[in-house]
């Protein structure tokens, strides 16, 4: 048994900014367990720029982003094990993992950062998608692998299935490589990507989107020969007569996230239906006392800054836990409610105790233009903002300030709505 006073688990952007941040608000003995060969989680394959506007204030690509933090890990007094499973957590924090060099490990950790990320849901989790099992369909993360990591041509006639960002950022690139993408399908009405990624990867290449339209059939026995197409109505059933004959070679699926929550779930640890997440407070602790979470782990965020901030958060939060664990427990916890329009808050909880303003992040269910974000604090409007477009997309966020919270109570009630 190794003691540890935390363990972090993951070390892509969220598990280092949790560690970084740790150490600088006094933990010691902090160690990094990743299962790949390599720090820097899925940025090492996102060689596209658009990363680090908000944290930076600079335009980099994943790699040049990741290699900052690992640059940090390395100068500072972190531990790091790569190619390292985590296989589970216990009830009393003794993370259990296993490589090729060490064998069977047990850390015994004061507390533990959870930062997993996520993984694509793939063609199995779609139940309507019929046909043949050529070679030829694959996720979207997989082919952007096969192209940015190993040097291989995923094929030469691209249908993208799901408008979410790796796919349309797929788009860009098989066409830049020379691939002809035909299309882009999105089953919902809206892209689940962000604006930016529609306009640049899209639009700038004149790819068509087709939205209200899937994939319900494909065709071909060695390799993909093609795909049927066809539109669906508002309760996602097919319209007969729509139906369109696609020729390509290769199907690529941009169909959701899944956060990697198998070890959460197995120390069972309170999860959010919406976000398949952990519930967790406003410092990311989980309802498992010790335990934190942030990342894709906890929520699929658009941007790895926004995961960053939020790992620094749990870095804190991990931190705090282990040289102040007494203020854990003078802690008053209210749920802050989803009002009109709003799919989810993280976080679920939040303590109206806290010395500092508490950021809670959300995304909205459907496409509001021109719409306002109101918070409300027992019926009094304490902001709104106006916005030009709410999409499912993109999280959008609101500030609670430490005024505010001087003034609740545990019978508080605090609302985030959208107002159209």
């Amino acid at each position: 048994m190794i003691n540890y006073d935390l363990v972090v688990v993951g070390g892509g952007p969220a598990g280092m900014a949790a560690a970084l941040k740790a150490e600088e608000c006094g933990v010691k003995k902090i160690i990094i367990l990743e299962r790949a060969e390599t720090l820097g989680g899925i940025l090492e394959q996102c060689i596209h720029t658009g990363f680090g506007l908000q944290y930076f204030k600079e335009e980099l690509s994943g790699p040049e982003y990741a290699g900052r933090f690992i640059e940090l890990v390395n100068k500072s007094n972190i531990d790091v094990k790569t190619d390292t499973m985590v296989l589970n957590i216990s009830k009393d924090n003794v993370v259990t993992a296993v490589n090729k060099d060490d064998g069977l490990l047990m850390f015994n950790a004061k507390a533990v950062v959870l930062a997993m990320g996520c993984r694509e849901r793939p063609r199995g989790a779609l139940p309507t998608l019929a046909g043949t099992r050529p070679s030829g369909i694959m996720t979207a993360g997989t082919a952007q692998k096969y192209v940015n990591i190993d040097g291989y041509m995923p094929g030469k006639k691209i249908v993208i299935l799901g408008s979410g960002d790796i796919g349309l950022i797929m788009a860009r690139r098989m066409t830049l490589e020379g691939a002809e993408v035909k299309m882009v399908c999105e089953l919902m009405p809206y892209s689940g990507g962000l604006t930016r990624n529609i306009v640049q990867c899209l639009n700038d290449f004149d790819i068509p989107l087709y939205l209200s339209t899937t994939v319900i059939k494909t065709h071909g026995k060695e390799r993909l020969e093609g795909v049927t197409i066809a539109k669906v109505d508002e309760r996602f059933n097919v319209i007969e007569g729509t139906e369109q004959y696609v020729e390509c070679d290769t199907l690529m699926l941009s169909v959701g996230l899944i956060p990697e929550n198998e070890l959460t779930t197995g120390v069972g640890i309170k999860m959010d239906p919406v976000t398949r997440g952990a519930y967790v407070s406003e410092m990311r602790e989980t309802d498992h006392p010790g335990i934190f979470a942030c990342g894709n782990v906890l929520q699929v965020h658009d941007l790895v800054d926004f995961v960053t901030l939020e790992a620094q958060i749990a870095g804190e939060g991990a931190a705090k836990y282990i040289l102040d664990k007494a203020s854990f427990d003078n802690a008053e916890y209210i749920e802050p409610v989803k009002g009109f329009g709003v799919r989810y808050i993280v976080p679920q909880k939040m303590n109206i105790k806290s010395e500092k303003d508490i950021e809670l992040y959300f995304r909205v269910g459907a496409v509001y233009p021109n719409a306002k974000v109101v918070l409300e604090a027992d019926g009094q409007v304490i902001s709104s903002k106006k916005k030009i477009k709410l999409a499912p997309g993109e999280m959008e966020s609101v500030t609670v300030p430490v005024s505010v919270l001087k003034t609740l109570t545990k019978d508080s009630n605090v609302t985030v709505r959208v107002e159209v």
